[in-house]
């Protein structure tokens, strides 16, 4: 029998979030109950909530960087056991019969889709799937992660399941590592932790940013230096000097400054959708450089858990500011405009405050 749980919800894409009771499923022999402790904020959680990507099914219940203690599990689940600390990202199914689902890559596949953590068709009850602005959630084991970090960091774990696989996974694909120079566009949630880890691999990294203020935490974070990319001059400077470029910022702006500044062979990967296309490229940066514009999206369950891994051994987690669930529509509002270093979380106790 389904079992009752408690949200926060968009009810529709104006309104300010409100609860929201509705069912869970009770778990099957494959599942894993988790009860929620922290949930990250995503910008992808406000696009979804504000209907801002079209589709949006409402009641919203958005969250997909989801940390808390397992509370059951399935007969059929062996390496999970009760009181373990798990993670859910951005997906809780795919078709795992595909040439990418067999391929360990779930985020690409190629019969349905992989099925988000929210927003998702739910094949258990209908309807489609809520996420981690509850107190629980019910998924198959099959995407589930293992969170190996002190209890005491699991708050700015979190986000690693959304920010820090959207930010490992290229520069793991693009293998980023020693004797390489690696710029990070945008020092945001997806940013700072492209640094970090880029750092961790071992890469000489520098941020590209409108904001010359961001240069000490920059530094802070593991960069070598920012680059202010308003100022010709000091992008000039290292034209041609970069093997890799990770792009983290979501709105249109001009891609082809960035471009000349790859070396030969170099590669710029994308890793947000803006609202509004791009500028037109200059393709002849492309051709007469052989460099090349890539996309790269999340990463898949086995990935993750690789990248959960790496964070617990070289001490990384997200820099978050903890907020109750109820200041919820103020953390969007302030997530619009930049107002955040560098990711929200919240503090899912506080569901139980009404």
């Amino acid at each position: 029998m389904p079992t009752p749980a408690k949200a926060y919800a968009a009810h529709d894409a104006e309104s300010s979030f409100a609860p929201l009771d509705f069912q869970r499923r009770d778990p099957g022999p494959r599942d894993v109950a988790i009860d929620i402790l922290f949930c990250g904020v995503c910008h992808s959680d406000l696009h979804t909530a504000r209907g801002e990507w079209g589709g949006t099914l409402y009641p919203c219940v958005p969250g997909h960087e989801i940390v808390g203690r397992v509370t059951a599990v399935g007969s059929e689940v062996s390496d999970l056991a009760v009181g373990d600390i798990a993670g859910v990202g951005c997906m809780v199914d795919s078709c795992q019969d595909c040439p990418s689902c067999n391929a360990g890559e779930e985020q690409y596949c190629e019969k349905t889709g992989f099925v988000g953590t929210y927003n998702g068709p739910d094949k258990h009850l209908g309807g489609h799937t809520f996420g981690g602005y509850s107190d629980h959630i019910v998924v198959d084991r099959g995407f589930v992660l293992k969170v190996g970090h002190d209890e005491k960091d699991l708050a700015a774990v979190a986000p690693l399941l959304c920010a820090g696989i959207t930010t490992y996974s290229p520069l793991k694909h693009w293998k980023v590592g020693p004797g390489q120079k690696v710029g990070i566009v945008g020092l945001g949630g997806l940013g700072h932790m492209g640094v970090k880890i880029a750092a961790a691999m071992g890469a000489e990294v520098h941020v590209f940013s409108t904001s010359p203020s961001k240069r000490e935490d920059a530094k802070r974070l593991g960069a070598t230096d920012l680059i202010v990319s308003k100022d010709a001059d000091a992008m000039a400077a290292h034209a041609g000097s970069f093997d890799f470029i990770l792009n983290t910022v979501a709105a249109s702006h001009d891609l082809n400054p960035f471009l000349a500044l790859l070396k030969r062979d170099g590669t710029m990967t994308l890793v947000g959708v803006p609202e509004e296309p791009h500028p037109a490229l200059n393709v002849g940066t492309l051709v007469f450089g052989r460099r090349s514009l890539a996309g790269s999206l999340i990463g898949g369950i086995a990935e993750t858990q690789e990248m959960l891994d790496f964070c617990r051994d070289n001490n990384i987690v997200s820099d978050v500011e903890m907020i109750d669930i109820q200041d919820i529509d103020t953390a969007y509002e302030r997530m619009v405009k930049s107002d955040v270093k560098y990711r929200f979380v919240i503090d899912m106790a506080s569901l139980k405050q009404g």
